[in-house]
């Protein structure tokens, strides 16, 4: 214990010291993490810009339109006579959608005919066009029921069974764990924890091939020859570095966007802690594999950046190829994620994530020992070259 607390010791004291790990683990991080709380501090997609195009010009049209205008997703912007002025209006970006009333829309009510109301979105922008679809199918619909009901009511028809014959089937929604769809509830804690991911990775994979780079190989072999003094000691090192941005997001970023969950903190240190090792691990056997440090830096930038995409944050896993899902099985931050999601957004109890625990022991228990053996053939070699 005494051999592996000076290894402690001497590795926080490069931490700090050697830009390579204070500027990624404790100076990058927290920069990143405020601003990824500020570009959703809207919270909420809303007032999307909308054109309509109303050839009927009706009472009818403009009900809908003023129903249109009340709905908080959506922000009449524009008005337009033509498809050409809205395709022109959506290319410039001044419109994410459209609502086309056709003429005699209300004459055709009148007489029973179905009339065509067209919705116009831009699928290049996915989230808008959902938001304006949601918004506008709500008022349209409730309009065209609204009609029906009225015309009801005029040929004598109490209103408790127009209700009936109108909408014989209601459906009510609920929606749980974030209800609001607030976008800095759901993507906030996402982008800052795989920003989490990276950073270990990136310092770990710094921790023990440095020490060649840095001549300083003799001074850790003074203290230990044995790679597994040496890997734990430096593990447990930047695990309490690891530790020490979980306070930061848990106890300032976290409150300081009201995204905090006392009851969810325990739970999240676990399986973040799991992830650190995890993460940790894998940087260590890419160290301990090459002294190259440009090469491996590449290498763990190539393997954590993609995270996000892999993990099934904002795509889901199953729908992607078996060589993508196998991608993101490797990476920690996949199976981090699951448990995540449980843990904090439903805030669920820790066993329900005990699949997802088992999937990042398994990172500790494979990459640990590989790097233990390697580096202690580095040991082995550099030691034999000293002697010749």
């Amino acid at each position: 214990m005494k051999t592996i607390s000076q290894i402690i010791v001497r590795e926080w004291k490069r931490i700090f010291s050697i830009p390579n790990f204070y500027v990624v683990l404790l100076i990058i991080p927290p920069i990143l993490f405020l601003f990824y709380g500020f570009i959703y501090q809207k919270q909420f997609a809303r007032e999307l810009p909308i054109a309509v195009w109303d050839e009927d010009a009706s009472a009818v049209s403009r009900t809908l339109t003023d129903m249109l205008e009340q709905d908080p997703n959506i922000h009449i912007a524009q008005t337009v006579f033509s498809n050409a002025e809205i395709e022109k209006m959506m290319k410039e970006g001044a419109i994410f959608g459209a609502v086309h009333f056709p003429k005699n829309m209300e004459s055709d009510v009148k007489k029973n005919h179905q009339t065509n109301i067209t919705l116009y979105t831009n699928g290049a922008y996915l989230v808008p066009a959902k938001m304006i679809y949601k918004g506008a199918a709500q008022v349209i619909i409730k309009g065209g029921l609204a009609v029906v009901l009225q015309k009801a009511e005029k040929q004598g028809m109490p209103s408790s069974q127009a209700n009936t014959l109108v909408q014989p089937i209601k459906l009510n929604t609920t929606t749980l764990y974030n209800p609001d769809f607030n976008y800095q509830l759901y993507l906030t804690p996402g982008l800052i924890t795989v920003g989490l991911q990276m950073a270990l990775i990136v310092a770990s994979v710094l921790i023990l091939n440095l020490e060649f780079k840095q001549h300083t190989i003799d001074d850790l072999l003074k203290i230990s020859k044995s790679s597994s003094q040496v890997v734990l000691g430096k593990t447990l090192a930047h695990l309490c570095i690891a530790w020490v941005l979980f306070v930061l997001v848990a106890y300032v970023i976290f409150p300081v966007y009201d995204l905090g969950k006392p009851s969810t903190d325990f739970n999240f240190f676990i399986i973040y802690t799991l992830m650190a090792l995890g993460c940790i691990g894998i940087g260590m056997m890419l160290s301990a594999l090459s002294n190259n440090l440009l090469l491996v830096t590449d290498i763990a930038l190539f393997f954590t950046s993609p995270a996000f995409v892999f993990s099934g944050f904002t795509f889901p896993r199953w729908a992607m190829p078996w060589y993508d899902r196998f991608y993101a099985d490797i990476m920690p931050y996949t199976h981090f994620l699951d448990g995540f999601i449980k843990l904090y957004f439903m805030e669920l109890p820790l066993k329900y994530s005990l699949t997802e625990i088992y999937k990042l022991l398994i990172f500790t228990c494979v990459t640990f020992p590989v790097a233990i053996f390697l580096f202690q053939k580095k040991i082995n070699r550099y030691l034999k070259s000293k002697t010749h």
